[in-house]
């Protein structure tokens, strides 16, 4: 059964940095394209930003240029270094597998998700 777990989560205060990570059993991450999703209290989820295998990215407008995302496939990992967190960036966060990113387009998900990791910015 394909399960993701993300971790790396907390609390921190506005203007801090977290740098959350995506792992997998019985699913390489290495061999998918991978996004990250936030879900704020009484709001949608959201797609945050995307990796595809080959290493291309894309990013919300909401993040660009304050969140990058990578994988160390050595790990079998993605990680999304949050900088400059504001608290708007409060959410539960998630990864999804299974899905594809195209360029210039956002991440389309797939079925697999995380059970996510809460992420609390005070200001």
């Amino acid at each position: 059964q394909v399960q993701l777990v993300e971790s790396g989560g907390g609390l921190v205060q506005a203007g801090g940095s977290l740098r959350l990570s995506c792992t997998g059993s019985e699913i390489s991450l290495s061999r998918n394209d991978i996004g990250w999703y936030r879900q704020a209290p009484g709001k949608q989820r959201e797609w945050v930003a995307a990796i595809s295998v080959g290493g291309s990215t894309n990013y919300a407008d909401s993040v660009k240029g304050r969140f990058t995302i990578s994988r160390d496939n050595a790990k079998d990992t993605v990680y999304l270094e949050m900088l400059s967190l504001k608290a708007e960036d409060t959410a539960v966060y998630y990864c999804n597998a299974g899905g594809w990113l195209t360029f210039g387009s956002p991440y389309q998900s797939g079925r697999y998700w995380g059970q996510g990791t809460q992420v609390t910015v005070s200001s």
